[in-house]
């Protein structure tokens, strides 16, 4: 009767042990409350409304592109016998390059100079390019024809691109700041070791600002491509192939409209519009990892 009451309690506080030993892991096989099952499916329906609208939104977005790629397929050398589209296209192409790269450089200098050199008046200066921008396009649009008129450019390219060397005070002012974040040390080092003005613009700012430089350019390549008044003021006078993309989309409304005498073969209007939009996907696939990263390097320096 000893050995059973005494080996009692000893066999209790084993139960109680192994008990307690196997409390962990019957709380870590438990199966999760229900309000986490909850929490999880609620997630997933939230995921699933986010694709359903994101998928919706690019079908309606989409739409318009899609319309315009199936409205424009008519035989290829019908198209370009009625339009000169392929003259057109190059015009746009020439011109858009040519202003983007003058005023992606002329901009450039004069953003590192209100940067990097501290003269008198220069806030002043910088104020007044600035102001500029609060000027409508309206009122210097007379004043710059008379310019080209008088020196007998009218109906050239050259108007065109060719105000882009004077001024932009928005690529300016986006420039600077650009320039502004740059280490004012690796300026002055370099002039330490005898570097000259131009060598500073040169070998340092340009290299470290090839994101805003993109940028620039193709804000500028864009603008240009899709500028219909510049062209209609300087290039309506002059020969049907040496229109612009925009410009002959114009003439071509006008040409096939039946309140003008046409038949309503408005395929040959979209096909040109086509024209227009393909270029501008195409740079945009090409320079978003530069908007990205120039937006990212001003976050940085922020």
């Amino acid at each position: 009767m000893a050995t059973t009451e005494s080996s009692t309690p000893a066999s209790t506080a084993g139960q109680l042990v192994g008990l307690e030993a196997a409390g962990p892991q019957r709380s870590a096989t438990r199966t999760p409350p229900q309000r986490v099952g909850g929490r999880s499916v609620g997630r997933l329906v939230a995921k699933v409304v986010l694709w359903v609208l994101l998928v919706g939104f690019a079908l309606l977005f989409l739409y318009p592109l899609v319309w315009l790629f199936a409205a424009s397929l008519k035989p290829r050398g019908e198209v370009f016998d009625k339009l000169p589209l392929a003259s057109w296209a190059v015009n746009s192409v020439a011109i858009a390059v040519i202003a983007a790269l003058l005023v992606t450089l002329s901009r450039s200098l004069v953003a590192f100079a209100f940067a990097y050199y501290r003269f008198p008046g220069r806030k002043v200066l910088f104020g007044l390019v600035l102001a500029t921008m609060m000027l409508p396009g309206a009122v210097t649009m007379v004043p710059q024809y008379l310019i080209w008129l008088k020196l007998g450019l009218v109906g050239t390219w050259v108007p065109l691109f060719g105000a882009n060397l004077f001024g932009s005070a928005f690529y300016i002012f986006l420039q600077r700041q650009f320039f502004l974040g740059l280490p004012r040390e690796l300026f002055e080092a370099a002039r330490v070791d005898g570097a000259s003005y131009f060598g500073l613009f040169r070998r340092i700012a340009l290299p470290l600002s090839i994101p805003s430089l993109i940028i620039i350019y193709l804000f500028e390549f864009q603008a240009s491509w899709n500028n219909l008044q510049a062209a209609l003021i300087y290039l309506n006078a002059g020969s049907v192939d040496g229109f612009t993309v925009p410009l002959g989309i114009s003439y071509a409304m006008t040409q096939f409209s039946p309140s003008a005498g046409g038949q309503g073969d408005y395929q040959y209007v979209m096909v040109a519009s086509l024209l227009v939009t393909l270029p501008m996907l195409a740079l945009f696939t090409f320079g978003q990892r530069y908007f990205v990263e120039g937006v990212a390097t001003q976050g940085r320096k922020g």
